[in-house]
């Protein structure tokens, strides 16, 4: 979801881990390296029609998007059944089975899933499966007047988990998974955090209806959030409600953005002097090597904590995404962060990782949407798509193009072709290298 005005929420100690490059060096071996760890995927060898989380979680072949259809400049207008149906055969044809949602009050949610099981009855063979969210806010929230980041609003977020509870209960073929909250514990969301007190207090109600019998005992119940509010950052995160809510948590959905920190904490992000006369597919493909490796140092320095509190927790990406354009921080002046190639390497890299190791990424996201900075139409926020709104396809998915995996698909009536026309070269002449790097 939309990211406010961010803050540094690393502690000093980890600033001084991220500046001591030959760590980071290390890290990067994780793109040269075969993994040979053995995931629980492996030893699955046939799906039972009444998969879980347990098992669709950390399998390479249950791929994972955070996925939201609006194709207009607000809300108010909703996608239509046909228009979800239309995306979910375009996930599919990627290999996507499982998608995250954001929230209840809105009918896309309930929308999704009648489109999904229309899509099921259709063809017993379709697969697709929801990370179902739930929007919680403060008191206060996203009002002129102050919020109260010590207080909900109860009757809103009630009304966001019954409904949560009710798809569910409805959809128990489909829903696997309910997160409550997203980015509400992260301290920079200012409009709306929430204390962690109040995610765990619903953590708790949804776990005590699946012990009596009114949500499936299977169903798995997490929290969406920023790596910091995991305690991966500064310790002010750190507190007793933290430690029960992750006890509470079936696993912890953890949120990861370098390419924000290409802003607000650029360590990593750069050219090194001594890369400058390499080409520049070769210069952006070790500044984009280094910000997986940033992404994995914020997962290994949260799951530390995590697994100091509970040492068979799972932790997967609820969020990781980065943007193919902006007319801001990350953009021609600002950190140069962002284009089609890059964005097109962040997500190879990140899946070639994720897969090796057996974490889900809930991928930030399946196609651009407007609404998200809509008094900016080049705000970086309309931009994390893999695909633009009138189904273009980036970089990022060109080669399923070639593999024609989109044949006979469309979206809003246009068939799925390829940004740029293709042209590799064309869009190498849109990059911009990173900057210089700053000697220390």
């Amino acid at each position: 979801m939309k990211k406010t005005k961010r803050l540094s929420s690393i502690s000093y100690y980890f600033c001084k881990v991220i500046q001591n490059f030959y760590l980071l060096t290390i890290l990067l071996a994780v793109f040269t390296s075969c993994s040979t760890n053995q995931t629980k995927n492996d030893k699955i060898t046939q799906m039972s029609p009444n998969i879980t989380a347990s098992e669709i979680l950390g399998n390479p072949k249950y791929l994972a998007i955070s996925y939201g259809g609006y194709r207009e400049i607000s809300r108010d207008i909703q996608p239509t059944i046909p228009q979800l149906k239309n995306d979910m055969k375009i996930l599919a044809a990627m290999g996507i089975k499982v998608l995250r949602t954001y929230n209840t009050h809105y009918k896309q949610a309930a929308n999704l899933l009648q489109a999904i099981s229309e899509l099921k009855a259709e063809d017993t063979n379709f697969e697709m499966y929801v990370m179902l969210g739930v929007w919680i806010d403060c008191q206060n929230a996203w009002r002129d007047t102050s919020p109260n980041h010590d207080a909900e609003n109860e009757e809103a977020n009630a009304s966001e988990i019954q409904r949560a509870v009710d798809l569910a209960n409805k959809h128990p073929d489909i829903v696997k998974i309910i997160a409550v909250g997203n980015e509400a514990m992260v301290k920079w969301a200012a409009s709306y955090f929430v204390q962690p007190n109040v995610i765990l207090k619903w953590v708790n109600h949804l776990q005590q209806l699946k012990k009596t019998g009114k949500l499936d005992k299977k169903l798995w119940i997490t929290s969406s959030d920023n790596f910091a509010s995991w305690g991966g950052g500064d310790p002010l995160y750190h507190c007793k409600d933290l430690e029960q809510l992750i006890q509470a948590v079936d696993y912890v959905s953890l949120h990861t953005y370098p390419m924000h920190d290409t802003h607000y904490h650029p360590v990593f992000w750069g050219t090194d002097t001594e890369e400058v006369n390499l080409s520049k597919k070769e210069i952006v493909e070790l500044a984009m090597q280094r910000s997986v490796a940033y992404a994995k140092l914020q997962y290994d320095s949260s799951a530390k904590y995590i697994h100091s509190i509970d040492s068979t927790k799972e932790i997967h990406i609820g969020e990781s995404g980065w943007a193919s354009a902006s007319a801001g921080l990350y953009g021609t002046n600002g950190s140069k962060a962002c284009d089609e190639y890059k964005e097109g390497l962040y997500y190879k890299y990140m899946r070639d990782w994720t897969n090796a190791e057996g974490i889900s990424c809930f991928y930030f996201q399946a196609f651009n949407e407007k609404w998200k900075d809509a008094q900016n139409p080049g705000g970086s926020e309309n931009h994390f798509g893999l695909f633009k709104i009138n189904g273009e396809a980036k970089y990022a998915v060109w080669d399923l193009v070639d593999r024609k995996a989109f044949d006979g698909l469309t979206r809003n009536g246009n068939s799925i072709i390829k940004t740029y026309e293709g042209n590799l070269d064309s869009l190498l002449k849109d990059i911009e290298l990173p900057p210089i790097k700053k000697l220390n």
